[in-house]
């Protein structure tokens, strides 16, 4: 159910699709062929469909706290695989972003053990909290190859940053990621467990079935945004900027639960926004560069500018 309610809200997409005007794409170049389409969308959805799956095992089998240290490794692998499938440009400024909110991640789950944080996996046998270790490390490195992955699909097959384009690839992905879900759900035979499960929520059935309904909402609203920040700048940015999240949530949690914010949550904090605030300098320095070169009136973006020196082709919509 976990696994599901991270993809399943993608039918609500449909909405937003079809309010967007079709006169904002105006497509310069050939629409890709439906094939190809249609694998790329398979492809992705069901690593997403397997990624999600992984998480969700994989938080019930750690301890927050380690969940949390393992997870901020995809930040890691992420800087990996953009740099091999994306060709992405690395600067002082990018590495020191990387590492630092890496760190931030990390420090939060420290913090989280030392607040008595805990889940079930506090108290599970010792063959599966190394499972655990291992699909949260397996699903850290999948999440960085489909970010990766959108990446390209956006530069090389779409060859477009719509937000058209950018509702079809995500709606279409994770609908076939819901069908991951769902699969699994029946062929495991948990299907049968929802009515027990929604009878025994705290609040009744209504709050139940609201719980779930508000979470896949909540996702795609994240994930979209995720989506975007591919197309339009890179997957190692909207990474980045996905991580800075996690040091803030004990901010929402003083506010609506009346936890504790510890010095160790602030520092994760601040820590969080330097890196994101390095990553973002990097972009100004970059604009800053194309109107002092004078490159194309200076209406080039930095992000259009570091990919054509790593010798790729953009497509006219593409600034």
């Amino acid at each position: 159910m976990t696994t599901l309610t991270q993809s399943g809200g993608s039918p609500l997409l449909a909405i937003p699709l079809l309010l967007t005007p079709p006169g904002e794409e105006q497509p310069r170049q050939p629409q890709p062929a439906a094939s190809k389409l249609a694998t790329i969308y398979i492809g992705i959805g069901v690593l997403i469909g397997v990624d999600n799956l992984m998480y969700a095992y994989a938080l019930q089998y750690l301890p927050v706290s380690t969940f949390s240290l393992v997870a901020a490794t995809q930040l890691g692998f992420n800087a990996v695989t953009s740099r091999l499938i994306n060709a992405q440009r690395f600067t002082p400024l990018i590495a020191n972003s990387v590492v630092v909110l890496t760190f931030s991640a990390a420090l939060l789950g420290v913090s989280s053990a030392s607040d008595g944080t805990s889940s079930s996996g506090d108290h599970q046998p010792r063959g599966k909290y190394a499972a655990g270790f291992v699909l949260t490390l397996a699903a850290s490195a999948i999440f960085a190859l489909i970010l990766s992955l959108y990446e390209l699909t956006f530069e090389k097959v779409v060859k477009a940053q719509t937000p058209r384009w950018v509702l079809r690839v995500q709606m279409y992905s994770s609908l076939v990621a819901s069908a991951v879900a769902v699969a699994g759900m029946m062929t495991s035979g948990e299907w049968r467990m929802i009515a027990g499960e929604a009878a025994g929520f705290r609040g009744g059935k209504v709050r139940y079935a609201a719980t779930l309904a508000g979470t896949a909402v909540a996702w795609q609203a994240a994930n979209l945004g995720q989506v975007r920040l591919v197309a339009r700048v890179s997957s190692l940015f909207a990474n980045a900027t996905g991580t800075v999240q996690l040091p803030l949530v004990p901010v929402f949690a003083v506010v609506l639960f009346g936890d504790r914010m510890s010095g160790v949550k602030v520092v994760a904090m601040l820590m969080a926004v330097w890196g994101f605030l390095s990553y973002v300098y990097q972009h100004y320095l970059d604009d800053r560069r194309v109107v002092a070169e004078g490159s194309k009136g200076g209406e080039e973006c930095g992000v259009c500018t570091a990919r054509m020196a790593a010798g790729d082709v953009l497509s006219p919509d593409t600034h």
